[in-house]
């Protein structure tokens, strides 16, 4: 019973903290961008299109090249999770879990269809994320080649709009790969509560590192107008 309490107490702890995280961040990405290297990213993609989009007989081919560089990467992620996806259910459905002294924690065979469930749930969503993000990219790979002076002003299509829908794939490619993350957690989880909740505090401090500046808006300047605009689509 003592060693269940420890799941009760620290599964939930770890999610919490990666859960609060993220709300945290994506406060500051909300209210302060240009302090958060996704924020930076955004505002630099925004500038990078409407460069592409003032030339497009000069940097059509470099923007179609990058672009599906892009689509590349999420369809790797988007393959894997998938692929893991399958692992983990064939697992689930021809594994019969056994009692293991080395797992101080729950260690029924409930207890590990539920583990190997959450990480079932952590790739599906993966595989959501990354199929929205290819499907953002090779929308934008389309719209990209347009170019911006010979737009007419009645049409909606502007370098703002190409803009957010890469931005939008580059967040759905963010996503995908933070699921991933939330994956190794629940893997270390099959070894018990304490390797899961020392790695869901690890991983916190990593993300830290990765995703805040401490270069505060040195890239991009003053540019007030472009942080509410990121702030409003983040």
């Amino acid at each position: 019973m003592k060693k269940e309490v420890l799941d009760y107490i620290l599964v939930p702890s770890g999610l919490l903290l990666m859960v609060a995280y993220h709300i945290w961040l994506l406060h500051r990405i909300i209210t302060q961008p240009t302090r958060t290297v996704i924020g930076i990213n955004a505002i630099n993609r925004r500038i990078w299109v409407k460069t592409m989009m003032e030339d497009t007989s000069k940097n059509g081919v470099l923007a179609v090249q990058t672009l599906r560089n892009n689509i590349m990467a999420s369809t790797l992620l988007a393959s894997t999770a998938i692929m893991l996806s399958s692992l983990i259910a064939v697992l689930m459905t021809n594994s019969n879990s056994q009692p293991s002294v080395f797992v101080y924690g729950v260690n029924s065979e409930l207890g590990f269809s539920i583990k190997f469930f959450s990480i079932l749930v952590c790739f599906l969503v993966a595989f959501l994320f990354n199929v929205q993000s290819i499907r953002y990219y090779s929308h934008a790979s389309i719209l990209i080649n347009v170019p911006v002076k010979r737009i007419n002003q009645s049409t909606h299509l502007t370098a703002e709009y190409v803009g957010r829908a890469l931005n939008k794939g580059s967040y759905f490619w963010s996503l995908g790969l933070r699921a991933f993350y939330f994956s190794f957690p629940l893997f270390l989880w099959i070894f018990g509560p304490i390797p899961m909740f020392s790695s869901c505090v690890l991983l916190v401090f990593m993300l830290y590192f990765l995703d805040i500046t401490f270069e505060f808006g040195w890239a991009i300047g003053n540019v007030d107008d472009t942080d509410e605009e990121v702030g409003m689509t983040a």
